[in-house]
C-alpha cells in the first residue's frame, strides 16, 4: 500500500469555476488529476488531500465533486481548506457521506487516523504572515486542534509511532522558514513530515519548502 497527498483540487463540478486565471496548464485540470490518479493510485492506496476540495459553499452542492473523488480509486482522507465553505460539523460530514454511499471517504477533523503503523493526524492551519489580533486568535485556535488531533492518535494507536501532520496553509512562512508555534509544536511530538497545500500558481509554488529542513529543537529543563 502506497500513501499519496494532493491539495487544492478546486472542484466546481455544480457551478463550473474556471482555475486558469492560475495558468494554462490549469485548463481543465480536473481531467488531468483524473488520468494521472488513476494511472498512479490503486484500491488499496490511501490518498491525503489537504484541503480546497471544492468551490461550493454549501454541503449539498457538492455532490458532484465528491462523487468525482468517490470515483477514482484509493481510500481518501480529507482535510479543511480555507476555501471549503461547505465543510461543516463532524456528524454532518459523515451523515453526507453515509446517505450517498460514498464508502471511501473520511474526514480528518479533531481526530487521527493509522495507516501502515503511522499516525496521521493534522489541522487546517491560517495564515502566519498576518499580526492582526483576529488573526492571532485563529492561530491559537488552530494550534488547539493540531495537538488534539495529535494526541487522539497517541490515546488511540499508541506512542512511538511516526507522526504525519497534514496543513492546508505551509507551517512556517516560506520565505523567512520562521519556526512558527506550528513547528514548535511538530518538534514537541517529533512529527517527521508535513504535509500542506494552499500553493498554486507559479508564483505560490516559488515558495514552497520541500524536503528535509532542520530546526534546533527547543530545550527542556
Amino acid at each position: 500500500m502506497s500513501i499519496y497527498a494532493i491539495a487544492d483540487l478546486h472542484l466546481s463540478n455544480n457551478n463550473p469555476k474556471p482555475m486558469d486565471i492560475f495558468g494554462e496548464n490549469w485548463e481543465k485540470h480536473e481531467l488531468k488529476i483524473q488520468k494521472d490518479w488513476q494511472e498512479k493510485v490503486k484500491e488499496e492506496d490511501i490518498v491525503l488531500l489537504p484541503g480546497d476540495f471544492s468551490w461550493a459553499m454549501a454541503l449539498q452542492d457538492t455532490l458532484k465533486d465528491f462523487e468525482y473523488l468517490n470515483n477514482l480509486p484509493g481510500k481518501k482522507i480529507m482535510l479543511k481548506g480555507n476555501h471549503d465553505y461547505w465543510w461543516n460539523s463532524l456528524k454532518k460530514l459523515n451523515e453526507f457521506i453515509e446517505e450517498n454511499s460514498f464508502q471511501n471517504i473520511s474526514f480528518l477533523y479533531n481526530n487521527a487516523y493509522e495507516i501502515e503503523g503511522k499516525i496521521v493526524a493534522g489541522t487546517r492551519g491560517w495564515n502566519l504572515s498576518s499580526k492582526e489580533d483576529e488573526d492571532k486568535k485563529i492561530i491559537d485556535r488552530e494550534l488547539i486542534r493540531l495537538e488534539l488531533s495529535i494526541n487522539e492518535g497517541i490515546k488511540n494507536f499508541g506512542k512511538n509511532k511516526e507522526i504525519i501532520v497534514c496543513m492546508h496553509y505551509p507551517p512556517t512562512n516560506n520565505q523567512s522558514l520562521e519556526k512558527s508555534e506550528f513547528i514548535k509544536l511538530m518538534q514537541k511530538y517529533n512529527v517527521t513530515k508535513c504535509i500542506y497545500g494552499h500553493l498554486h500558481g507559479e508564483e505560490g509554488h516559488c515558495e514552497r519548502v520541500e524536503g528535509e529542513v532542520r530546526w534546533n529543537k527547543p530545550k527542556t529543563s
